[in-house]
C-alpha cells in the first residue's frame, strides 16, 4: 500500500545513463512503492542527448533550469524554465542544452495510459495558460490534460498562498515538485518540511495539507491521474471542499 513519501531531489544519488547521455535522479515511483506515476529529475549537459524512446507510456516534461530545445518528429521547440512538454506513447525525442549550464528537466511517466486516439506532442509555456481558482485562494494553470492530448492525467502549476488550507483529500494519485517557497507537508503522522526541490508522492484519498509557511506564494508543479481538476478536493467527511463561485468551465473540469 503506497504511503506519502517526501524526497529531496538533491539528496538522490544521480545515475548516468550512457544510452541517452543524461543524468537521472529517480525521486518517486516504483522505487518508493508507487506504481501510478514515476517522477525523476533529468540533467542534460551542454550539447545534445542521444535519442530517447519513451516506449508505450505517456510522459510530461517541465523545464526547471537552463535553455535549450527538444527535437521531436523533425521539429525543434525552444525550451526554457516554465515550459511544459507532453509526449504521447511511442515518442522518440532528443534534448539539447544550448546554454553554458546544463538543462534541468522534471520528467513524469504515466504507465498504462488510457486508450484513445493518438495525439501529437505539445509544448506550452505555463504563463500563457489560463489562471484558475481552487480552494482557500489557491490558483493553478493547467499545462496538459485530455483537452490538449494527455489522455491519462493532468499536468499543472499550482500557487499556494500563505493561508493554510483545511485538511482534505483528492481522489487521484499525484506527484508534486516544489518550485518555490518553504512549508510543511501534513499527512497523518507525517510532518515533513518542504523547500524548492522537494518531491512528494501523494496516494489517492490521503488526507493532507501542503502548508506554505513562507511570506510569499509557494509554487509547485504536479501531475495526477486520473485526469480532472486540481480544484476537485474533499474534506475528510467526503463533502466537496470547493463549490462556491465555480464558473461553468471549472465545473466541467471538476467532473
Amino acid at each position: 500500500m503506497p504511503t506519502v513519501t517526501v524526497v529531496d531531489a538533491a539528496a538522490v544519488t544521480p545515475r548516468h545513463n550512457p544510452q541517452t547521455g543524461l543524468t537521472v535522479r529517480p525521486t518517486v515511483g516504483p522505487g518508493t512503492d508507487f506504481e501510478a506515476l514515476e517522477q525523476a529529475v533529468l540533467t542534460c549537459p551542454p550539447g545534445r542527448s542521444e535519442p530517447i524512446d519513451i516506449g508505450e507510456v505517456e510522459e510530461t516534461l517541465f523545464i526547471l533550469d537552463g535553455e535549450g530545445a527538444i527535437h521531436i518528429r523533425g521539429e525543434a521547440h525552444r525550451l526554457a524554465p516554465e515550459v511544459a512538454v507532453y509526449l504521447p506513447p511511442g515518442s522518440t525525442f532528443v534534448l539539447e542544452s544550448t546554454g553554458s549550464e546544463p538543462l534541468q528537466v522534471l520528467a513524469v511517466r504515466v504507465p498504462d495510459p488510457s486508450p484513445g486516439p493518438p495525439s501529437p506532442p505539445q509544448v506550452r509555456h505555463a504563463a500563457e495558460q489560463e489562471l484558475e481558482s481552487a480552494t482557500t485562494e489557491r490558483m493553478f494553470r493547467i499545462v496538459a490534460d485530455p483537452e490538449s492530448g494527455l489522455r491519462s492525467a493532468t499536468h499543472f502549476v499550482g500557487y499556494i498562498p500563505t493561508e493554510r488550507a483545511p485538511e482534505h483529500f483528492h481522489t487521484y494519485d499525484e506527484v508534486i515538485y516544489v518550485l518555490e517557497g518553504d512549508g510543511v507537508m501534513h499527512a497523518g503522522s507525517v510532518e515533513h518540511p518542504v523547500a524548492p526541490g522537494t518531491c512528494i508522492q501523494l496516494p489517492a484519498r490521503t488526507v493532507h495539507c501542503l502548508e506554505n509557511t513562507g511570506g510569499a506564494p509557494m509554487r509547485i508543479v504536479a501531475v495526477f491521474r486520473p485526469a480532472g481538476s486540481p480544484a476537485a478536493a474533499f474534506y475528510p467527511d467526503g463533502t466537496s471542499a470547493y463549490q462556491a463561485n465555480q464558473d461553468p468551465l471549472q465545473r466541467r473540469r471538476a467532473l
